[in-house]
């Protein structure tokens, strides 16, 4: 989770964040695990930018995303907004900590331009499907990099990334999503791969515009790797938004709830032995199915401070208000609306991981309920899976996830090294 840069999604300072996603493809198609990061906290006074170009462009992208989850999750719109020396800053300082050098991703659309009568780059009379895709790359050192994607508009990008999302989703279809994905490298990656291998980038963190963020990035396609194979990734909804303070996770407590069985919806067998491998690993408390409710799971985390909280079970997020997307507990739905109400960014949660969660895909509300997941959670870092995989491939994935935590510098690592392993055949479930 690269902090924050990132991570994956969560950005989080502390780049434990994390991330990433999917570029599984074992049979079970495991692949859409990504994470999402949460609020900053800082108070610093970031009004003035700078009049340069590369800080004028920074601070556009910074805005507006920060203003779509702002509006969304109904944030009092108070978040300073972070200025690109305050983001060089952040992402050395995850650095230092880590030892992962990071990188922040901004993929966005925005209007072509024409010449006005003076010879000047001037806005053209705005069609939005017409807009381009543009990457803008930060790092902690070096100059920002700003492509515009020749060719690509917003109509022909969002077609690639709904075919690319329709096929990986698609069990039938072992490698239908190579070509797509491969489009989607080329345009969001390969303009900017020199650069993130000249100044040795090991994570990126991505901020991406409307319905583009439940794209399962790991999976994107070079032609011989996946983007998983080089690079930790997560998704941020912004930096502002983003806690950026780096904590080592290992010696947190986990609190581990779930339910095997539900009145309304597909039973989770594996779910027990999930919960009980995951409290083996590491160190924490699990509850099962009636243990699992709305009270219980507020009781558990006033008596003690969990830092890490895994709830296997079902969770849906979901196109219209925030309070349609909901987790499912024994019994009650907790709406996305509430999570703010648990207190759990005080003392903070750093990792929220929710094993068997979906996503209406490629829907704008749905997607900035699922990346502002650890934002409406006041957590510092959140995982979950983009869409519904196998019961038993889940239990892998997360039996890899909680042991490549004790060892991983950051959590965007320890994803990708789980999924790494999946994509080997290296996961047997007994």
């Amino acid at each position: 989770g690269t902090s924050g840069t990132g991570t994956s999604g969560n950005t989080s300072s502390d780049n434990n964040s994390g991330t990433g996603t999917s570029g599984n493809t074992s049979s079970d198609n495991n692949s859409g695990n990504q994470s999402t990061s949460e609020p900053n906290q800082s108070t610093t006074d970031s009004s003035s930018v700078a009049a340069d170009p590369e800080s004028k462009a920074v601070a556009e992208v910074e805005n507006r995303f920060t203003q779509q989850f702002e509006d969304y999750l109904d944030l009092p719109g108070d978040a300073s907004r972070r200025t690109l020396a305050e983001t060089r800053e952040i992402l050395s300082n995850t650095e230092k900590a880590t030892g992962v050098k990071p990188a922040l991703l901004y993929v966005g659309f925005v209007p072509p331009t024409v010449l006005d009568s003076e010879g000047t780059p001037a806005p053209a009379r705005r069609q939005e499907e017409q807009d381009l895709l543009e990457v803008l790359v930060v790092t902690s050192d070096g100059s920002v990099v700003r492509k515009p994607i020749e060719g690509a508009t917003r109509t022909k990008v969002l077609k690639v990334a709904d075919e690319f999302r329709s096929q990986v989703t698609n069990v039938r279809s072992r490698d239908g999503y190579l070509t797509s994905g491969k489009q989607l490298y080329d345009w969001l990656i390969a303009p900017l791969e020199a650069t993130l291998k000249e100044r040795g980038i090991q994570n990126i963190a991505f901020a991406m515009d409307s319905r583009l963020r439940s794209l399962p990035l790991g999976a994107l396609y070079d032609g011989q790797q996946f983007l998983i194979e080089k690079y930790s990734v997560g998704l941020m909804p912004s930096l502002s938004l983003t806690d950026t303070r780096y904590q080592d996770i290992k010696e947190l407590e986990v609190l581990a709830m779930g339910a095997a069985k539900f009145s309304d919806q597909r039973p989770l067998p594996a779910v027990p032995t999930e919960l009980s491998t995951i409290t083996s690993l590491w160190q924490g408390e699990s509850f099962l199915n009636n243990a699992f409710t709305l009270g219980n799971l507020k009781t558990q985390r006033q008596e003690r401070p969990f830092g890490i909280i895994h709830l296997a079970t079902h969770a849906n997020f979901v196109p219209g208000q925030l309070s349609n997307s909901y987790i499912q507990l024994w019994d009650t739905k907790l709406r996305l609306d509430q999570l703010s109400e648990l207190g759990w960014n005080n003392p903070p949660v750093d990792l929220l991981v929710l094993s068997a969660c979906r996503t209406a895909l490629g829907n704008e509300e749905a997607e900035l309920g699922f990346a502002g997941l650890a934002v409406q959670a006041g957590v510092k870092s959140a995982v979950g899976s983009l869409w519904y995989v196998s019961d038993e491939g889940t239990l892998g994935l997360m039996t890899q996830l909680y042991e490549q935590l004790k060892q991983a510098p950051i959590k965007a690592e320890a994803l990708r090294l789980a999924q790494l392993a999946m994509l080997k055949g290296k996961v047997s479930v007994a």
